[in-house]
């Protein structure tokens, strides 16, 4: 709406986001929310008042220049809008979806101040879309240097560092360690979240713009270590990621029917467990799930193992099915995305706060046949600054559960470091590596994402390999003689 005035503009209400009704989508895989029409995404965008100081830009840690993608959206100038985005980010369609913009650019809007911010990750989701349906700006790659980088991990840290270095005109070869390029983006994520096709489409589009070359099916570690890389190539990104799943230690976590959540959701997403009946994929899910732990995986196990079960209850004429998140604290230190939380609740999982689990019962046999928790209270913080919870006596009881998931957090899979001598990491196992430019304590080595700072988010992943990128195109220009 050209020509309103700041407070006009203040005076919109944001738009909400159609989706799919709890009850149909939760027999489904389909995508929850269908995203903006053209009409609302006008609309939302005419509730930016353009600041004098984007406060929205600094909370971006990929920089998107936000304000004149949102202009040029409002004037109804989409090739503008996706010219302004894809100057720092392109993969506006994954990150649309999956960013947590509510503690990133929404945060620091303005807006935010005195009622809600303008749905940024929204919008970004719709000029992405426009973009993969249309490609309408397809990425540019400056003249061939004659040097070639070797990318390790096709998730969102190492395709943002392949991009970059890609286009300044330098040969890129991405290796994946599974059989479909995209990391934890297509293996980590469900379909509800983020659809397959849209990392495909994404990956595909920025492959044949820059000439990524983009070998699947290579465990680096097993197939070439990364000293032989080293060798070959003029520059090395690790961006592994953190796939290393942790577990509580408590007696019963070898019985059948207990796994992480790494490996319930690389089953269902890269077997199509979400294509039941059609794939007959070995993921068990019994008719009583209890999903240990409350961050953004947790919710994406519970949810999914909810549609496995009413999926097969459509097909067998079952119910009676239930998905329990067991947390140790109280809703208030839930970790997870507010809105990922809503909708599982909306969905029907059940939420079991302060409560801990302390042994899985059953035996080799049947497996798991239930599981023993205690109470818990909240004393005082901890080193994270939330409340530490602590075990109430005497307060043991049993839930009535046949699987448990475990989703406690990660750490990388040390497989990827073999042969990789003077490569200092953390005792976390994490690679040692500058916040700002990437580098290792090996030459020519760089590092960045969950690999370097344990789990984190897709955005700041890729703000990572972005800041590696850069650092990676100077050495490139300019190899010095001190590292």
């Amino acid at each position: 709406m050209p020509g309103l005035t700041q407070r006009q503009r203040m005076s919109i209400p944001r738009q909400g986001m159609p989706e799919q009704d709890p009850q149909v989508r939760s027999a489904n895989f389909d995508e929850v929310a269908l995203g903006f029409t053209e009409e609302l995404a006008k609309r939302e965008a005419d509730r930016c008042i353009q600041c004098a100081r984007p406060h929205c830009v600094e909370g971006c840690p990929v920089g998107v220049l936000i304000p004149e993608f949102l202009s040029a959206l409002r004037d109804g100038d989409m090739l503008g809008a996706v010219r302004a985005m894809k100057v720092n980010n392109s993969l506006a369609a994954v990150c649309g979806r999956v960013c947590p913009q509510e503690v990133q650019c929404e945060q620091t809007c303005v807006l935010a101040r005195k009622g809600e911010p303008v749905a940024i990750g929204r919008l970004e989701r719709y000029v992405g879309d426009y973009e993969l349906a249309r490609r309408t700006c397809p990425l540019q790659r400056a003249p061939a240097t004659g040097k070639q980088v070797a990318v390790v991990g096709s998730g969102p840290a190492g395709l943002a560092c392949a991009v970059d270095v890609a286009r300044q005109g330098h040969r890129v070869v991405l290796f994946e360690s599974l059989h479909s390029a995209g990391g934890v983006l297509v293996y980590g994520i469900p379909e509800f979240r983020l659809p397959k096709s849209v990392v495909r489409g994404e990956i595909d589009y920025a492959a044949e713009c820059l000439g990524i070359e983009v070998r699947v099916d290579h465990v680096i570690g097993r197939i070439l270590t990364t000293q032989e890389l080293i060798e070959e190539y003029d520059a090395v990104f690790l961006g592994t990621g953190a796939g290393l799943p942790s577990f509580l230690r408590i007696p019963g976590i070898n019985l059948n029917g207990v796994m992480s959540a790494n490996e319930f959701l690389t089953r269902v997403n890269l077997m199509k467990a979400y294509r039941f009946p059609e794939y007959d994929t070995p993921v068990r899910v019994g008719r009583r799930v209890a999903v240990v732990g409350a961050g953004n995986v947790a919710m994406d196990a519970a949810r999914c193992s909810l549609r496995l079960q009413r999926l097969r209850s459509l097909s067998a004429s079952e119910s009676g099915d239930e998905v329990h998140v067991v947390y140790r604290r109280s809703r208030v230190e839930v970790p997870a995305r507010a809105e990922e939380v809503h909708h599982a609740e909306q969905e029907g999982v059940i939420f079991d706060f302060l409560t801990s689990p302390v042994e899985i019962l059953g035996d080799a046999s049947l497996g798991v046949a239930g599981m023993r928790c205690i109470r818990m209270v909240l004393g005082e913080p901890d080193s994270s600054g939330r409340r530490r919870p602590v075990p109430v006596q005497g307060s043991e009881f049993e839930i009535d559960v046949d699987t448990v998931i475990f989703a406690l957090g990660t750490s990388p899979n040390p497989l990827v470091f073999l042969g990789s001598p003077g490569l200092e990491r953390t005792k976390w196992g994490t690679v040692v590596a500058d916040e700002q430019t990437g580098r290792t304590t090996v030459r020519g080595v760089w590092a960045g994402g969950d690999v370097v700072t344990g789990a984190a988010t897709v955005v700041s992943a890729m703000g990572a390999g972005r800041r590696a990128a850069a650092d990676i195109v100077g050495y490139l220009q300019d190899v010095p003689e001190t590292w």
